[in-house]
């Protein structure tokens, strides 16, 4: 999976994710995996090359933009307000804890946006840009759409309604889990050490991978890594550590095709959550402002 910044501990969408999403209710009956078949038919081929661009540059970009959807959706539905620069009549979402110097990507959906702008001008929204997975390992998934964009976002939200990778920010800091915690296996803590010192302001951008085995490939070795006490973050390692999601750390380290199949089925629901469709919202002709 992703890497993870030594100071910031920005979190990939893992376990906790799959847990939440598929508790939720049915698909939004608004949004359809053809809303552009004639509107804009050949959207996923012009997105595809620029993803594919974008991940042979960084590999860990996939995973950051996949990301980039989660944050968006779990603050007010997926309505592309994360990518909404700060105006004088609002604070944007960029800027909240759980994003700032965290999430990733804005770039990349900006190069998107001006190549479907090209193609289908004022069709696509940059809520459904931020949803189209076109490269992820070789797992996939049909990608429903339909969604608007919102015309404002919410800096207090989004730090109110995204999770952390653990509850104690000074913790995270001071590297609580490789330095002081003790159901972490002692080599792999005694290397993380070597990337990620215990001093704040030392080492703070560093990179560490949160799989060790296959950093650049979407595959179950993350939690093959939780089984034996190899989670970078205080927030994965919890997932295996004795409580109720054990049960379900061991299934998929067990089985892969079981956690693909449960993590596309989230994503498909996460994509659900409070769309703008309709009348509601605006097809943003740049997606880091609203029209006008």
């Amino acid at each position: 999976m992703a890497s993870s910044s030594c100071f910031s501990s920005s979190m990939v969408i893992h376990v906790t994710l799959i847990l939440l999403v598929l508790q939720m209710g049915s698909s939004y009956a608004q949004l359809s995996t053809n809303f552009y078949s004639t509107t804009c038919p050949n959207l996923l081929s012009t997105v595809k090359p620029v993803v594919e661009s974008a991940v042979s540059k960084e590999k860990r970009m996939g995973a950051s933009l996949l990301r980039l959807h989660f944050h968006d959706c779990f603050v007010n539905g997926c309505d592309g307000s994360i990518l909404l620069d700060d105006t004088s009549s609002f604070t944007g979402e960029k800027t909240a804890g759980p994003n700032n110097n965290s999430v990733r990507g804005y770039s990349v959906i900006d190069d998107i946006k001006s190549k479907v702008e090209a193609a289908c001008p004022g069709v696509v929204s940059c809520a459904d840009i931020v949803a189209i997975r076109c490269f992820l390992g070789g797992l996939s998934w049909e990608v429903k759409l339909g969604r608007r964009d919102s015309k404002t976002a919410s800096f207090s939200d989004a730090n109110s309604g995204l999770p952390g990778p653990d509850s104690n920010l000074s913790d995270l800091i001071s590297r609580n889990r490789i330095y002081n915690e003790t159901n972490i296996d002692a080599s792999f803590a005694k290397t993380r050490q070597g990337t990620c010192p215990n001093s704040t302001g030392s080492g703070d951008d560093n990179q560490a991978p949160l799989d060790l085995q296959t950093p650049n490939l979407f595959d179950n070795n993350y939690f093959k890594n939780l089984i034996v006490q190899k989670g970078l973050l205080h927030s994965d390692q919890v997932l295996h550590n004795g409580g109720s999601t054990d049960s379900l750390v061991e299934t998929y380290s067990k089985n892969s095709s079981t956690f693909s199949s449960d993590f596309a089925a989230a994503m498909i629901k996460m994509g659900d959550i409070s769309p703008l469709t309709g009348s509601n919202g605006e097809i943003r002709k740049e997606c880091s402002k609203v029209n006008g």
